[in-house]
Protein backbone atom coordinates (compact mmCIF):
# COMPACT_ATOMS: atom_id res chain seq x y z
CA UNK A 1 0.00 0.00 0.00
CA UNK A 2 1.67 3.13 -1.31
CA UNK A 3 0.83 6.53 -2.70
CA UNK A 4 -0.03 7.06 -5.99
CA UNK A 5 2.60 6.55 -8.39
CA UNK A 6 2.51 7.09 -12.18
CA UNK A 7 0.39 5.54 -14.12
CA UNK A 8 1.61 3.05 -16.36
CA UNK A 9 4.90 2.61 -14.65
CA UNK A 10 4.13 -0.68 -12.89
CA UNK A 11 5.22 -4.62 -13.46
CA UNK A 12 1.75 -6.33 -12.42
CA UNK A 13 -1.48 -4.90 -10.50
CA UNK A 14 -1.94 -1.65 -9.07
CA UNK A 15 -5.25 -0.69 -7.82
CA UNK A 16 -6.00 3.01 -6.37
CA UNK A 17 -8.88 3.86 -4.59
CA UNK A 18 -10.45 7.26 -6.37
CA UNK A 19 -14.07 6.74 -4.38
CA UNK A 20 -15.20 4.43 -1.77
CA UNK A 21 -18.57 5.25 -0.35
CA UNK A 22 -21.74 3.93 -1.07
CA UNK A 23 -25.28 5.47 -1.77
CA UNK A 24 -24.77 9.15 -2.03
CA UNK A 25 -21.33 10.60 -1.94
CA UNK A 26 -21.80 11.91 1.60
CA UNK A 27 -19.79 11.47 5.47
CA UNK A 28 -20.55 12.26 8.97
CA UNK A 29 -17.19 13.82 8.98
CA UNK A 30 -16.27 16.85 6.86
CA UNK A 31 -13.34 16.49 5.79
CA UNK A 32 -13.36 12.51 6.70
CA UNK A 33 -10.07 9.90 6.42
CA UNK A 34 -12.36 7.60 4.22
CA UNK A 35 -13.82 10.36 1.64
CA UNK A 36 -17.10 10.98 0.83
CA UNK A 37 -16.66 10.36 -2.71
CA UNK A 38 -18.63 7.29 -4.26
CA UNK A 39 -17.34 4.15 -6.26
CA UNK A 40 -14.58 4.24 -8.73
CA UNK A 41 -11.09 2.40 -8.41
CA UNK A 42 -8.22 2.13 -11.02
CA UNK A 43 -6.54 -0.92 -12.06
CA UNK A 44 -3.55 -0.81 -14.03
CA UNK A 45 -2.62 -4.27 -15.82
CA UNK A 46 -0.44 -4.16 -18.59
CA UNK A 47 0.35 -0.66 -19.34
CA UNK A 48 -3.62 -0.19 -19.26
CA UNK A 49 -6.07 1.44 -17.26
CA UNK A 50 -8.99 0.05 -16.21
CA UNK A 51 -11.47 1.66 -14.25
CA UNK A 52 -14.38 0.70 -12.33
CA UNK A 53 -17.32 2.44 -11.35
CA UNK A 54 -18.10 5.85 -12.45
CA UNK A 55 -19.10 7.45 -8.95
CA UNK A 56 -17.94 10.83 -7.92
CA UNK A 57 -14.75 9.29 -7.78
CA UNK A 58 -14.24 9.12 -11.22
CA UNK A 59 -14.05 13.03 -11.69
CA UNK A 60 -10.51 12.63 -9.96
CA UNK A 61 -9.89 9.82 -11.81
CA UNK A 62 -10.00 11.56 -14.74
CA UNK A 63 -7.71 14.24 -14.07
CA UNK A 64 -5.42 11.90 -12.44
CA UNK A 65 -5.02 10.00 -16.27
CA UNK A 66 -4.82 13.40 -18.62
CA UNK A 67 -2.26 13.92 -16.13
CA UNK A 68 -0.34 10.97 -16.82
CA UNK A 69 -0.81 11.10 -20.83
CA UNK A 70 -3.50 8.22 -20.65
CA UNK A 71 -6.23 8.78 -23.70
CA UNK A 72 -7.11 5.34 -24.31
CA UNK A 73 -8.97 3.64 -21.08
CA UNK A 74 -11.53 1.10 -20.47
CA UNK A 75 -14.43 1.48 -17.47
CA UNK A 76 -16.45 -1.71 -16.10
CA UNK A 77 -19.61 -0.81 -15.02
CA UNK A 78 -20.47 -2.92 -11.93
CA UNK A 79 -23.79 -1.96 -11.99
CA UNK A 80 -25.63 1.77 -12.87
CA UNK A 81 -27.90 3.16 -9.70
CA UNK A 82 -26.50 6.30 -9.48
CA UNK A 83 -23.90 6.39 -6.89
CA UNK A 84 -21.84 4.03 -9.29
CA UNK A 85 -22.76 7.02 -12.61
CA UNK A 86 -22.82 10.28 -11.01
CA UNK A 87 -19.76 11.00 -12.20
CA UNK A 88 -19.36 9.57 -15.73
CA UNK A 89 -20.34 12.98 -17.34
CA UNK A 90 -17.24 14.37 -15.94
CA UNK A 91 -14.75 12.10 -17.16
CA UNK A 92 -12.11 13.77 -18.42
CA UNK A 93 -10.98 11.50 -21.39
CA UNK A 94 -14.34 11.50 -22.51
CA UNK A 95 -14.05 14.79 -23.96
CA UNK A 96 -10.41 14.84 -25.38
CA UNK A 97 -10.73 14.02 -29.37
CA UNK A 98 -7.31 12.25 -29.52
CA UNK A 99 -8.69 9.06 -26.79
CA UNK A 100 -10.24 6.19 -26.90
CA UNK A 101 -12.97 4.80 -24.23
CA UNK A 102 -14.77 1.82 -24.29
CA UNK A 103 -17.29 1.37 -21.66
CA UNK A 104 -18.67 -1.88 -20.66
CA UNK A 105 -21.34 -3.48 -18.97
CA UNK A 106 -23.36 -6.72 -18.24
CA UNK A 107 -26.07 -6.36 -15.08
CA UNK A 108 -28.66 -4.94 -17.45
CA UNK A 109 -32.16 -6.02 -17.30
CA UNK A 110 -34.82 -6.51 -20.35
CA UNK A 111 -31.93 -6.42 -22.75
CA UNK A 112 -30.95 -3.26 -22.45
CA UNK A 113 -27.81 -2.08 -24.09
CA UNK A 114 -25.11 -0.75 -22.39
CA UNK A 115 -25.23 2.49 -25.13
CA UNK A 116 -28.61 2.85 -24.53
CA UNK A 117 -28.20 3.43 -20.75
CA UNK A 118 -25.70 5.68 -20.94
CA UNK A 119 -27.73 8.20 -23.43
CA UNK A 120 -30.77 7.76 -20.92
CA UNK A 121 -28.73 8.97 -17.94
CA UNK A 122 -27.26 11.41 -20.59
CA UNK A 123 -30.29 13.31 -21.40
CA UNK A 124 -32.44 16.05 -20.75
CA UNK A 125 -34.28 17.02 -18.34
CA UNK A 126 -31.32 15.26 -16.30
CA UNK A 127 -28.22 16.16 -17.78
CA UNK A 128 -27.77 19.63 -19.83
CA UNK A 129 -25.95 17.71 -22.78
CA UNK A 130 -26.24 14.25 -24.13
CA UNK A 131 -23.65 11.88 -25.07
CA UNK A 132 -23.41 13.70 -28.47
CA UNK A 133 -21.15 16.38 -26.58
CA UNK A 134 -18.18 14.02 -26.04
CA UNK A 135 -15.25 14.07 -28.24
CA UNK A 136 -14.01 11.06 -27.70
CA UNK A 137 -14.26 7.77 -29.55
CA UNK A 138 -16.46 6.08 -27.37
CA UNK A 139 -17.16 2.35 -27.68
CA UNK A 140 -20.12 0.22 -25.94
CA UNK A 141 -19.63 -3.23 -24.73
CA UNK A 142 -22.30 -5.61 -23.27
CA UNK A 143 -21.83 -8.48 -22.10
CA UNK A 144 -23.41 -11.21 -20.01
CA UNK A 145 -22.59 -12.15 -16.20
CA UNK A 146 -20.08 -15.61 -16.73
CA UNK A 147 -18.45 -13.69 -19.82
CA UNK A 148 -14.98 -13.57 -19.96
CA UNK A 149 -13.32 -10.41 -21.06
CA UNK A 150 -9.53 -9.75 -22.49
CA UNK A 151 -8.77 -6.13 -22.59
CA UNK A 152 -5.15 -6.45 -23.10
CA UNK A 153 -3.51 -9.86 -24.65
CA UNK A 154 -2.40 -10.54 -21.36
CA UNK A 155 -4.69 -9.21 -18.93
CA UNK A 156 -7.93 -11.28 -18.50
CA UNK A 157 -11.01 -10.49 -16.87
CA UNK A 158 -13.64 -13.27 -15.36
CA UNK A 159 -17.52 -11.79 -14.40
CA UNK A 160 -19.83 -12.83 -12.18
CA UNK A 161 -23.32 -12.09 -11.13
CA UNK A 162 -24.11 -11.03 -7.58
CA UNK A 163 -27.17 -10.40 -5.75
CA UNK A 164 -28.43 -6.78 -5.91
CA UNK A 165 -31.49 -4.54 -7.06
CA UNK A 166 -31.34 -4.91 -10.69
CA UNK A 167 -28.04 -6.92 -10.78
CA UNK A 168 -24.23 -6.17 -10.38
CA UNK A 169 -21.42 -7.33 -11.58
CA UNK A 170 -17.94 -8.71 -10.05
CA UNK A 171 -14.57 -8.34 -11.92
CA UNK A 172 -12.01 -10.95 -11.59
CA UNK A 173 -8.89 -9.30 -12.90
CA UNK A 174 -5.60 -11.40 -13.48
CA UNK A 175 -2.03 -10.39 -15.12
CA UNK A 176 1.37 -11.13 -14.40
CA UNK A 177 0.13 -13.84 -12.43
CA UNK A 178 -1.62 -11.82 -10.05
CA UNK A 179 -5.13 -11.64 -8.96
CA UNK A 180 -7.76 -8.95 -7.90
CA UNK A 181 -11.99 -8.92 -7.37
CA UNK A 182 -13.80 -6.11 -7.46
CA UNK A 183 -17.30 -7.50 -5.69
CA UNK A 184 -19.22 -4.38 -4.69
CA UNK A 185 -23.05 -4.45 -4.46
CA UNK A 186 -23.67 -7.62 -3.36
CA UNK A 187 -26.19 -9.43 -0.19
CA UNK A 188 -25.18 -12.20 0.95
CA UNK A 189 -27.70 -14.54 3.15
CA UNK A 190 -27.01 -14.46 6.93
CA UNK A 191 -26.60 -18.03 7.98
CA UNK A 192 -25.42 -19.54 4.93
CA UNK A 193 -22.00 -20.10 2.51
CA UNK A 194 -22.15 -18.94 -1.02
CA UNK A 195 -20.06 -21.40 -2.72
CA UNK A 196 -20.17 -20.40 -6.38
CA UNK A 197 -18.88 -16.69 -5.19
CA UNK A 198 -16.09 -18.23 -2.53
CA UNK A 199 -14.91 -20.15 -5.62
CA UNK A 200 -14.86 -16.85 -7.49
CA UNK A 201 -12.80 -14.66 -5.44
CA UNK A 202 -10.89 -17.95 -4.71
CA UNK A 203 -7.37 -17.98 -4.16
CA UNK A 204 -7.31 -13.78 -5.27
CA UNK A 205 -4.44 -11.84 -4.06
CA UNK A 206 -6.91 -8.85 -2.95
CA UNK A 207 -10.84 -8.78 -2.46
CA UNK A 208 -12.07 -5.17 -3.00
CA UNK A 209 -15.88 -6.39 -0.84
CA UNK A 210 -18.99 -4.64 0.14
CA UNK A 211 -18.80 -4.07 3.15
CA UNK A 212 -21.60 -1.51 4.11
CA UNK A 213 -23.76 -2.94 6.86
CA UNK A 214 -22.18 -4.93 10.21
CA UNK A 215 -23.75 -8.55 10.67
CA UNK A 216 -26.07 -6.95 13.17
CA UNK A 217 -27.32 -4.29 10.78
CA UNK A 218 -28.51 -7.13 7.73
CA UNK A 219 -32.00 -7.93 9.22
CA UNK A 220 -32.78 -4.70 9.76
CA UNK A 221 -31.46 -3.76 5.80
CA UNK A 222 -32.45 -7.37 4.44
CA UNK A 223 -33.49 -6.54 0.47
CA UNK A 224 -30.90 -3.19 -0.32
CA UNK A 225 -28.46 -5.37 -1.90
CA UNK A 226 -25.26 -4.97 0.14
CA UNK A 227 -23.27 -7.26 2.45
CA UNK A 228 -21.34 -7.21 5.88
CA UNK A 229 -17.93 -6.70 6.74
CA UNK A 230 -18.30 -9.56 8.93
CA UNK A 231 -19.05 -11.74 5.83
CA UNK A 232 -16.00 -10.28 3.74
CA UNK A 233 -13.76 -11.63 6.24
CA UNK A 234 -15.37 -15.13 6.31
CA UNK A 235 -15.11 -15.07 2.41
CA UNK A 236 -11.77 -14.33 2.57
CA UNK A 237 -11.00 -17.05 4.92
CA UNK A 238 -13.21 -19.67 3.37
CA UNK A 239 -11.22 -18.77 -0.21
CA UNK A 240 -7.81 -18.04 0.60
CA UNK A 241 -7.77 -14.49 -0.51
CA UNK A 242 -4.67 -13.02 0.48
CA UNK A 243 -6.13 -9.10 1.57
CA UNK A 244 -9.74 -7.46 1.84
CA UNK A 245 -10.54 -3.82 1.42
CA UNK A 246 -13.32 -2.76 3.16
CA UNK A 247 -15.74 -0.76 0.47
CA UNK A 248 -18.59 0.69 0.06
CA UNK A 249 -18.63 2.76 3.08
CA UNK A 250 -22.15 3.78 4.71
CA UNK A 251 -22.80 7.83 4.11
CA UNK A 252 -23.78 7.32 7.63
CA UNK A 253 -20.75 5.61 8.95
CA UNK A 254 -18.29 7.97 11.04
CA UNK A 255 -14.59 7.86 10.75
CA UNK A 256 -14.57 6.80 14.18
CA UNK A 257 -17.29 4.16 13.61
CA UNK A 258 -14.92 2.40 10.41
CA UNK A 259 -11.72 2.98 12.02
CA UNK A 260 -13.33 0.40 14.53
CA UNK A 261 -14.82 -1.56 11.66
CA UNK A 262 -11.70 -1.94 10.17
CA UNK A 263 -9.52 -2.66 13.83
CA UNK A 264 -12.32 -5.53 14.57
CA UNK A 265 -11.62 -7.13 11.03
CA UNK A 266 -8.03 -7.17 11.39
CA UNK A 267 -8.02 -8.56 14.76
CA UNK A 268 -8.95 -11.89 13.23
CA UNK A 269 -8.00 -11.41 9.27
CA UNK A 270 -4.26 -9.01 9.62
CA UNK A 271 -4.88 -8.44 6.07
CA UNK A 272 -7.88 -6.02 5.82
CA UNK A 273 -7.69 -1.96 4.81
CA UNK A 274 -10.42 -0.03 5.23
CA UNK A 275 -10.74 2.06 1.86
CA UNK A 276 -9.54 5.31 1.67
CA UNK A 277 -9.36 7.71 -1.43
CA UNK A 278 -5.77 7.98 -2.32
CA UNK A 279 -4.80 4.51 -1.50
CA UNK A 280 -2.63 2.43 -4.25
CA UNK A 281 -2.04 -1.43 -3.37
CA UNK A 282 0.15 -2.87 -5.76
CA UNK A 283 0.40 -7.03 -6.51
CA UNK A 284 4.22 -7.37 -8.83
CA UNK A 285 4.02 -9.54 -11.49
CA UNK A 286 5.31 -12.95 -10.73
CA UNK A 287 8.71 -14.01 -12.32
CA UNK A 288 7.89 -16.14 -15.28
CA UNK A 289 4.21 -15.35 -15.34
CA UNK A 290 3.00 -14.68 -18.78
CA UNK A 291 -0.74 -13.28 -17.76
Amino acid sequence: MTSRQRIGAFDGLRLTIFGARGTIPSAPDDPSEFGARSCCVLVEADGRPLVFDAGSGIVECGRALAADGWNDVDLFFGHMHYDHIIGLPYFMPMYDPAASVRIHAGHMLDGASCEALVRDFMRAPFHPVGIEALKARLSFMTFKPGDRLQPTPRTTIATYRLTHPNGAVAYRIEHGGRCLVYATDHEHTPGTVDEALTDFVRNADLLVYDTTYSDAEMERFRGYGHSSHEEGVRLCKRAGVGQLVLFHHSFKHSDAVLRETEAACRAVFPGTTAARIGQVFELPARTGASA
